[in-house]
């Protein structure tokens, strides 16, 4: 089909997907019109994907592509306590990726997603790249009025949390180094086997919206960042904005067993992907000591753990490993690093 056929057919896929509080006019128009909401406010996130930088044709499906191109601004919209509401996803394409069935495919991935988290599609756009392929996501969620949670928020004695686990994503991406590739029908879902597991951790990532906003409605957590870095890297950037220190401890990081036993088989070290893998979209967030008692074992799912404490300014940012404590470096993924 023709740009025009395929941009008349994802409209009426994004509108048969029904309806989304607050907007007043989606997908089809020259621009998207929604109406704030009284003692609401708009959070924004917009994230790229490009070939052979953030990832690989030949190592991806394009439904898991379609997947990981929402997932991320999700997890940064998770990340401000907020509620995902709305997106818009611009792509640009090689011409044999448009006469193939691939963006077919990518648009699968992010509607199933999408549904799940009752995001409405309301705009992009559509364009021809002579070399590599081009993604921008970008997402609106909706907060009450002052319940966001930003990264300055951290004083010295509050409790240092993660989601999840730390290291699957780095330890799916060097599977995929070494030529592991993903089977065709793999989900990611734990019964699946521990190679698929870690593969889809890293291509298939899984933003914790449900935790974020429990965290930003009930005001549980006094500073929150997602894991997209490198636990190291997007820890320091926490403290900075906060202007504290942090002690963790090595012991206390959540490391799926999965990844021990793929590491003891390939000579990798655990600890050293859960703190500067990255691609993990876990949240960091930290919580005031009277308010610890508050939250939930899971959500979703999903554990939270404490890994440390928040410390003054003037101590750093450190890890301990039983009595021997050193400076926790950022070691995370930075694009213009030598």
């Amino acid at each position: 089909m023709n740009e025009f056929d395929f941009l008349k057919k994802l409209k009426e896929r994004a509108r048969n997907r029904g309806s989304s509080v607050g907007l007043v006019c989606g997908i089809g128009d020259d621009a998207a019109v929604f109406k704030l909401l009284d003692r609401s406010d708009v959070v924004i996130s917009t994230d790229l994907l490009l070939e052979d930088i953030d990832f690989r044709r030949d190592t991806t499906r394009p439904d898991l592509l379609g997947h990981k191109a929402l997932a991320v601004s999700l997890s940064d919209i998770a990340a401000m306590g907020a509620r995902p509401r709305w997106s818009l996803l611009s792509i640009a394409v090689t011409r044999d990726v448009w006469e193939s069935e691939f963006l077919d495919q990518f648009y699968r991935g992010f509607f199933q997603l999408a549904e799940r988290f009752g995001v409405k599609l309301i705009g992009g756009d559509l364009s021809r790249t002579d070399s590599k392929i081009v993604v921008d996501s970008v997402v609106l969620g909706e907060c009450p009025t002052e319940r966001e949670v930003f990264r300055s928020g951290a004083k010295p004695g509050d409790q240092i949390y993660v989601t999840g686990f730390l290291g699957d994503a780095a330890a799916g991406l060097r599977l995929l180094e070494r030529g592991a590739r993903v089977h065709q029908n793999a989900t990611g879902r734990r019964e699946t086997n521990s190679v698929d597991h870690l593969l889809l951790r890293q291509l298939q990532p899984e933003p914790r919206v449900g935790w974020g906003i429990l965290l930003g409605e009930q005001r549980l957590a006094s500073s929150m960042i997602d894991i997209s870095d490198g636990l190291s890297s997007d820890l320091h950037h926490l403290c900075e904005e906060s202007g504290v220190g942090a002690l963790v401890e090595a012991s206390s990081l959540p490391i799926d067993t999965v990844v021990t036993e793929i590491c003891g088989r390939r000579a990798l070290d655990p600890l050293m992907l859960a703190l500067h893998g990255g691609e993990d979209y876990e949240l960091l967030f930290t919580v005031a000591p009277e308010n610890v008692a508050r939250l939930p074992k899971r959500v979703d799912g999903i554990a939270a753990t404490r890994i440390g404490e928040i410390k003054k300014a003037s101590e750093g940012v450190r890890i301990s490993e039983g009595s021997k404590v050193w400076e926790l470096k950022p070691g995370g993924w930075e694009h213009f690093s030598e």
